[in-house]
C-alpha cells in the first residue's frame, strides 16, 4: 500500500511539473514589453511628443474662419437742425446682413517658428530617450527578480536533496540502533537533522513563491500564474575598459538626456531673441455685407460684396524688459545644463570603472567558489563512501553534508551575482537593450 502510495505522489509531482510553464528569459521580456504600465505610460507620453511635431502644432499653417450675422434696429429718431426745426422720424427699421469668410497668415515671425519646430523635434527625441530609459530601468528589474527566481530555484534544489541524504541517514541509523550499532543519540541527531532540513526547504519554497509572485507583477500579469525557470546562465565576452568608457560616452542614457537638455537651454535662448524682431503678417478676406434702412435714411439700401487685403506688420519696440531679463536667464539654465552634463559625464565615468572592476572580480570569485563546489563534492562523496562502511561517524558526515551544501549555495548566489554585475555594466554603456537572450 505504501509503495502504491508513494508511486502515485510521484507520478502526481511529475505531471504537476510539466503542466507549468517553462518561462524563459527572452519571454519574460516580451511579456514585459507588451504589459508593463510604466512603458506604457512613457510611450503615450512619447506620441504626445510626436503629434506636437506636426505642421498643424507650429503654425505653420494658415488660418481660415467664417462669420456671418443679421443686425435689426428699431428706433425712434429726433433731429433738432441749425434753423431751429425738428424732424422726427418715429419707428425707423434699420437690417444689416452680413458674412465673411478670411484668411490669417504669417509671412515672417523673426524665426520664431523655425526655431520652435526644431525644438519640438528635440523634445521628441528627449521623449524617446525617456521611453528608453524606463525600458532600460524596467529590464533590469526584471533580470533582477528573474535571476532571483533561478537562484531560489536551485536553492530549493539543494536543500532537497539535503533534505533527502539527512532521511535516509536517519533511516540507517535507526537501523543501526536496532542492531546496537547507533546509540539514541545519533538517533536523536538524525531526527534534528531532518527536522532543520525540512525547516529550510519549507522557507525556501516560500521565498521562491513569494519572488515568482513579484516577477509575475513586473510582468504585468496575473499574481499566481505558476512557472519554472530556466537556470542556464551564459555570460557575454567582456570587452576592455577603455572600449567600454568610449560605449557609454556615446551611448549612456544619463549622458545622451544631459545633451539634449543643453539643446533644449539653446533653443529657449534663440526663441526668446525673436521678440526683437518685428512680425509681418497677411490677412485676406471675401466679404458680404447689405444694409436696408427705412425710407427716411439718406440712402436706403447699400450692398458690399469682394474680396480685401491686408498686409500688417508689427514690432515691439520695448516691451519693459521683459525679454531682455527672459534672454539672461535663459542663458544662465543653459550654463546650469552644461556644468550637470560636466558633472554626468564624470559620475558615469566612475560609475563604468567601478561596474567593470566590480563584474571582473565577481568572474574570479565565480571561478573559485566553482573549484570550492568540485572540492566540497569529492570531499562528500568520498564521506559518503566512509559514512556507509562505518569508517565516519554521523556528526562528520553531517559536517561534510552542510559543507556541500554552503558551497553550492555560495556557487550560486556567486553565479547570479556575477551576471547582474554583468547586466548592470551594459545599461551604463547603453547595450542592456542589444543582450541576447
Amino acid at each position: 500500500m505504501n509503495r502504491i502510495l508513494m508511486i502515485t505522489l510521484l507520478l502526481w509531482v511529475s505531471i504537476n511539473a510539466q503542466t507549468q510553464e517553462l518561462l524563459k528569459l527572452g519571454d519574460a521580456v516580451k511579456i514585459l514589453m507588451e504589459n508593463a504600465y510604466d512603458i506604457k505610460v512613457a510611450e503615450n507620453n512619447n506620441k504626445i511628443a510626436i503629434n506636437n511635431t506636426s505642421l498643424y502644432a507650429n503654425g505653420y499653417l494658415p488660418q481660415l474662419s467664417g462669420q456671418s450675422g443679421v443686425t435689426y434696429k428699431y428706433q425712434d429718431i429726433k433731429t433738432e437742425n441749425n434753423d431751429g426745426t425738428t424732424t422726427e422720424n418715429k419707428g425707423s427699421n434699420t437690417m444689416n446682413y452680413n458674412a465673411s469668410i478670411a484668411l490669417n497668415y504669417t509671412l515672417f515671425d523673426g524665426m520664431y517658428r523655425s526655431y520652435n519646430f526644431e525644438k519640438s523635434k528635440e523634445l521628441l527625441n528627449l521623449s524617446k530617450l525617456q521611453v528608453r530609459q524606463v525600458i532600460e530601468k524596467s529590464m533590469l528589474d526584471l533580470f533582477l527578480a528573474y535571476y532571483n527566481v533561478a537562484n531560489l530555484t536551485e536553492s530549493v534544489q539543494s536543500l532537497q536533496e539535503t533534505l533527502d541524504i539527512s532521511k535516509i541517514r536517519l533511516l540507517r541509523v535507526k537501523y543501526g540502533v536496532d542492531y546496537g550499532r547507533n546509540t539514541r543519540l545519533d538517533l536523536l541527531n538524525a531526527e534534528v537533522d531532518v527536522n532543520n532540513d525540512s525547516i529550510n526547504l519549507l522557507n525556501s519554497r516560500q521565498n521562491l513563491a513569494n519572488a515568482k509572485r513579484n516577477l509575475n507583477v513586473l510582468m504585468g500579469r496575473e499574481v499566481s500564474l505558476e512557472f519554472t525557470i530556466d537556470t542556464l546562465l551564459n555570460y557575454e565576452a567582456l570587452l576592455g575598459l577603455d572600449v567600454l568608457l568610449q560605449r557609454a560616452k556615446e551611448e549612456n542614457i544619463r549622458l545622451l538626456t544631459a545633451q539634449k537638455n543643453v539643446d533644449l537651454a539653446d533653443y529657449e535662448i534663440k526663441l526668446l531673441k525673436t521678440n526683437y524682431v518685428p512680425t509681418l503678417g497677411l490677412r485676406g478676406a471675401y466679404v458680404f455685407n447689405q444694409t436696408h434702412n427705412s425710407e427716411f435714411a439718406f440712402i436706403e439700401d447699400q450692398r458690399i460684396l469682394g474680396p480685401q487685403a491686408e498686409l500688417s506688420l508689427s514690432w515691439s519696440i520695448f516691451d519693459g524688459g521683459r525679454t531682455h531679463v527672459g534672454i539672461q536667464n535663459a542663458k544662465i539654465a543653459e550654463e546650469t545644463s552644461m556644468v550637470q552634463q560636466e558633472q554626468m559625464q564624470k559620475q558615469v565615468e566612475r560609475d563604468v570603472i567601478n561596474a567593470y572592476t566590480t563584474y571582473k572580480n565577481s568572474l574570479f570569485v565565480l571561478e573559485a567558489e566553482k573549484e570550492n563546489l568540485n572540492t566540497n563534492k569529492r570531499n562528500f562523496n568520498r564521506s559518503a563512501e566512509q559514512y556507509q562502511l562505518g569508517q565516519l561517524t554521523s556528526i562528520e558526515f553531517r559536517q561534510a553534508q552542510l559543507n556541500l551544501l554552503r558551497a553550492e549555495t555560495s556557487h550560486n548566489q556567486a553565479k547570479y551575482q556575477a551576471k547582474i554585475y554583468e547586466l548592470s555594466l551594459f545599461k551604463l554603456t547603453g547595450d542592456l537593450m542589444n543582450m541576447r537572450f
